[in-house]
């Protein structure tokens, strides 16, 4: 086989020949993944990418745009980031076990994790505990390796063996492992963080910050830094229990208010989902979504509109739970590739490399 340049533009024929293999392994997956859930009765929804809001997390960044009535009236409209909001308005209309293969937009992202356009396979089950999920992820990293023609994911120099066991971790029980930090020492009783407490504990690791970084900035730079590379190494890690205050869509922990319901999943250092137990509180949910849009006007002088169909519907949503798992990143992994634009078949342009 012959290798060109990774400056090639993908559409290059001999290029294009390279990334081949991976492409057809991601039609695979695809076909075996969505043979897994209509085995396990989920209806497969598509759901309009077209938004009044993109989601409401302070540091998720949505696509703008606007859709012009019959009345000439030009609506503010955005591209999901992810289809959550839609799927649980289904969940309130009755469905009960649902997935979506959906493209969402997420700007500011690029990287050889991240594209500005992806695809995200979410799904969600009604009256299921949350870590049901993690039964339905082992059972999916699996199947995405065996359509591959692999028994391994890789990234870069790391494996992870999808046939063994996965580590549940606590996300406290990481931080105190990993950096040394006693996480739950910098909140209340009722989940409430204390940032000078957290930049101390940080400091005592040798670990900067800066003076206006919060409780939720130190928390996130620590992971990345510290936790994130070391997990998913051998077998793949479920990062479990994150404190309340980094779960705005998750239901607090019943035994501990500190907690919430929210896990990730880990394989080879990379992180390739996020699970919840799904909050139904409309009213938690609007004071939640308040405060995530507070941060990300104090952070990036913007905000969000929220989506009132969306709290309406939350009233009527049975009990449930919910993941997101970033398809493409699956694909890499399954392939061994280590870009995310090695397994898209038309990856969308760098405009930053045409300056």
């Amino acid at each position: 086989m012959t290798r060109t340049p990774r400056s090639s533009p993908w559409w290059d024929a001999t290029r294009h020949a390279d990334r081949r293999p991976a492409l057809l392994a991601r039609n695979r997956i695809q076909a075996a993944l969505r043979g897994w859930f209509a085995s396990q009765d989920f209806v497969e929804v598509d759901p309009c990418a077209l938004q009044v809001s993109p989601g409401n997390e302070a540091h998720l960044h949505g696509f703008a745009t606007s859709a012009i009535g019959n009345d000439g009236v030009a609506h503010p409209m955005f591209l999901h980031t992810s289809p959550e909001f839609a799927m649980k308005k289904l969940l309130a209309a009755g469905e009960a076990q649902i997935f979506a293969l959906s493209h969402v937009w997420r700007n500011r992202e690029r990287g050889p994790l991240h594209s500005p356009e992806f695809t995200m396979l979410e799904w969600y089950r009604a009256h299921a505990p949350y870590d049901r999920l993690m039964a339905d992820c082992a059972t999916v990293l699996r199947l995405a390796v065996q359509a591959a023609g692999s028994s391994l994911l890789r990234y870069r120099d790391r494996t992870c063996d999808p046939a063994l066991e996965p580590e549940r971790l606590g996300v406290a029980e990481a931080l105190e492992r990993h950096a040394g930090i006693d996480l739950l020492a910098t909140m209340d009783a009722r989940g409430e963080t204390d940032a000078r407490a957290l930049a101390a504990a940080l400091h005592r690791q040798g670990i900067r910050t800066a003076p206006d970084d919060s409780w939720s900035d130190m928390l996130s730079r620590v992971l990345a830094d510290r936790v994130e590379p070391l997990l998913g190494l051998g077998r793949m890690t479920m990062l479990d229990r994150y404190p309340a205050a980094e779960a705005a869509l998750a239901r607090r922990v019943p035994q501990d208010a500190r907690l919430a319901e929210r896990f990730e999943l880990y394989a080879c250092g990379v992180e390739l989902a996020n699970g919840f137990g799904e909050l139904t509180d409309p009213a938690e949910q609007r004071r939640r979504f308040e405060l995530e849009m507070d941060e990300k006007q104090r952070i990036y002088a913007e905000r969000y509109p929220l989506d009132e169909d969306f709290l309406a519907a939350l009233s009527l949503m049975p009990p449930a739970s919910g993941i997101a798992l970033g398809f493409d990143r699956l694909v890499m992994l399954a392939t061994g590739a280590s870009r995310i634009d090695d397994v898209l078949w038309a990856p969308v342009a760098d405009l930053s490399d045409q300056t």
